[in-house]
């Protein structure tokens, strides 16, 4: 093998390994997650808000952002407890009392030409069989559903759209949008994890690659007379 054609191969393998990674990391969608407070975390629903029966004293989350899935959905921002939240609705029989956290995101996760509302808290006082979108619907109307159940809208927000597919990557902001999503990056920097740099896998990748062609080059200069 000639030094042009190993130096063409690795070139196409690296290339492969770059396209790949961009391609894996390209699309997210914009959409509502559900999460359960467990022993003061934040941890991704098992059940939509449609079949889950929360007991009494339960806090559970609704976030909106743009996401690739449930490994990378961002979390509900801010201290919750059931205790603060509720402290001001009493008990009743026949009824438990749910803590809500919604969580409308950033602006940088909105979709073009609206503005997500602030999170806010509050505790639904609902029949003690009823579910979490039952319970949502007391305090947060208007809730909109697509055809499949999936929900859309918190009071009204967004006002279009459903789990879009979106591109992750952004092009370079107005000099507004950058001081909006530098105060935003501020809040979230307090409760998200940095998600920005290559990924383990580019990388891995890319070492592999830079192996392989090593190896190339060394089987032919040995093969050399």
């Amino acid at each position: 093998m000639s030094r042009r054609r190993t130096c063409a191969l690795v070139l196409s393998l690296l290339l492969l390994v770059l396209g790949g990674a961009g391609q894996a990391q390209a699309v997210g969608y914009r959409y509502w997650s559900f999460w359960d407070l467990t022993g003061g975390k934040w941890t991704y629903a098992t059940q939509g808000p449609s079949t889950a029966r929360p007991s009494d004293g339960d806090v559970q989350g609704f976030r909106f952002a743009v996401s690739a899935d449930s490994q990378d959905a961002s979390k509900p921002r801010g201290d919750a407890d059931f205790a603060s939240i509720c402290a001001k609705t009493p008990a009743r029989a026949g009824h438990k009392r749910v803590a809500l956290v919604i969580d409308s995101g950033t602006t940088a996760d909105a979709p073009g030409g609206e503005t997500p509302p602030a999170p806010r808290t509050v505790c639904a006082r609902v029949p003690a069989d009823a579910t979490t979108a039952e319970a949502l619907a007391t305090v947060a109307k208007p809730l909109r559903y697509d055809t499949n159940a999936l929900l859309c809208a918190i009071a009204g927000y967004p006002g279009t759209g459903c789990g879009d597919q979106v591109a992750t990557s952004h092009t370079a902001p107005s000099t507004t949008a950058k001081a909006t999503s530098k105060a935003n990056a501020k809040a979230d920097a307090k409760s998200e994890p940095d998600r920005h740099g290559p990924s383990l896998g580019l990388l891995a990748g890319v070492v592999a690659v830079a192996a392989l062609g090593g190896a190339a080059v060394w089987q032919t200069r040995r093969r050399r007379p």
